[in-house]
């Protein structure tokens, strides 16, 4: 347990230093950086929804100058993107004869712009290569570098040329976060700072980690404690989704359908990144009730009532959380 701790402690710091080195190029959005911070953490995918121009391509891009020898690479997402475009192609060539072209899916950091802008077989070769990390091209199959983290994105003004994600895919992504404006005090030295730099460089980010101590930091977390009474509490979180009206929770009538067990397992996850960043071995409730709301949101499906009175499911989760007994 003191080899954990010692352990824990110095990744912990140097997670405070990716925060300091991101927050040179990104001004407020602590909740979102938190948020990709420990979705690298747990292995995980993020999807994104905002508006444009909050500096999501900005938040990627520096984050992954922090860490050394890791590649970035963007998809922009349109209706007539193929599966290849994104996985690779196997090319012949007279002089070279086939070989395999790969897509530009083979990075550590991967940003994908406008998700839902894809058609649903594009969404499906990316999703799935997201579960398994590997792709097949031709008649070859090729793993994915490691670690391999996608932040995906939506726009919700779009309403022509999009395909919504299905809910079984979209349920592959550990959080999904509502991106907001910034504050005005924080918009004021947004202002500044663009009016000075100009190019990445200028930021002078540090290198602060590797792959290869993400990939210990990633099996670390699972060493983090947690209680039969908090698993427990996961539970009936999770289970109030399905069945509010066991809880008493009224709003609970317009969800048509609750989260799957991958919110259980996510939420076990989620919540010892949380205990691991604030330097404990152990979780609390409280690290629980942290993430509880980026990994329900994309889980509970409002019915038709509840859409139609513009219902949110952030005010459904958050009066269950409220009605849940702390164990």
């Amino acid at each position: 347990m003191d080899v954990l701790k010692k352990d824990i402690r110095g990744f912990s710091k140097k997670i405070e230093e990716v925060k300091r080195e991101v927050s040179k190029g990104i001004i407020g959005q602590e909740m979102v950086i938190d948020a990709v911070l420990k979705s690298i953490i747990c292995n995980g995918h993020i999807l994104l929804e905002s508006v444009p121009g909050l500096a999501k391509t900005m938040l990627v891009r520096l984050l992954t100058q922090t860490i050394k020898g890791a590649s970035f690479e963007r998809i922009q997402f349109t209706p007539d993107l193929l599966p290849t475009d994104i996985t690779g192609v196997t090319i012949y060539e007279e002089i070279k004869g086939f070989y395999t072209q790969k897509g530009p899916i083979f990075a550590n950091i991967l940003l994908g712009d406008e998700i839902n802008r894809a058609s649903p077989k594009v969404q499906s070769a990316m999703l799935q290569a997201m579960e398994e990390r590997r792709v097949t091209i031709g008649k070859e199959t090729f793993d994915l570098p490691k670690p391999f983290i996608v932040l995906a994105t939506e726009n919700p003004l779009e309403q022509q040329g999009v395909y919504p994600l299905a809910v079984a895919q979209v349920d592959r992504f550990l959080f999904k976060i509502y991106v907001d404006y910034p504050a005005e005090e924080d918009e004021l030295v947004i202002i500044d700072k663009n009016m000075e730099t100009v190019r990445m460089e200028d930021f002078g980010i540090k290198e602060v980690w590797s792959p290869k101590e993400i990939m210990d930091l990633q099996e670390m977390v699972k060493s983090i404690y947690i209680s039969d009474e908090v698993k427990e509490y996961i539970v009936n979180i999770v289970d109030s989704t399905r069945n509010p009206d066991s809880y008493g929770v009224e709003i609970g009538k317009y969800a048509q359908y609750g989260a799957s067990p991958r919110a259980s397992i996510f939420l076990a996850l989620a919540a010892k990144a949380t205990a691991l960043m604030d330097n404990r071995t152990f979780v609390i409730p409280e690290d629980v009730v942290s993430v509880a709301h980026p990994i329900l949101n994309h889980r509970m499906i409002l019915n038709y009532e509840g859409s139609a009175r513009g219902i949110k499911t952030g005010d459904i989760i958050e009066s269950l959380l409220a009605a849940v007994p702390v164990l």
